[in-house]
């Protein structure tokens, strides 16, 4: 059975920084796409970052483009979510998911994923 447990999240002020760790159980990423989408209340869930695990390629939503980086340690099974110069409107809940490799468009989905964590809060205060 596979599980994923997200750890990391809490309440930073602006500008600040927090690093999230996916640990999966029950499965290897490899050849698999691990991705971090969040949801605020009253949103969609909207994806964040994913990456590739054969071959490494990751992809970012515009919103965190340069702010995020998205990492992963193959000898833990655990992919990171370094998150810099968080603003107010990153306040969510943070979650992973695994998925099969698929094209670009797709991971960059929910769609694209079979399994989820529970996720993790992340709150930015102004």
């Amino acid at each position: 059975q596979v599980q994923l447990v997200e750890s990391g999240g809490g309440l930073v002020q602006a500008g600040g920084s927090l690093r999230l760790s996916c640990a999966a159980s029950g499965r290897t990423f490899s050849r698999s796409a691990v991705g971090w989408f969040r949801q605020a209340p009253g949103k969609e869930r909207e994806f964040v970052a994913t990456i590739i695990w054969s071959g490494g390629s990751t992809y970012y939503a515009d919103s965190v483009k340069g702010r995020f980086t998205i990492s992963g340690d193959n000898a833990k099974n655990t992919v990171y979510l370094q998150m810099n110069n968080l603003k107010p409107e990153d306040t969510a809940v943070y979650s992973c998911a695994i998925g099969p490799l698929r094209t670009p468009a797709v991971v960059t989905t929910t769609r694209g994923y079979d399994y989820w964590g529970l996720g993790t809060q992340v709150t930015v205060s102004s």
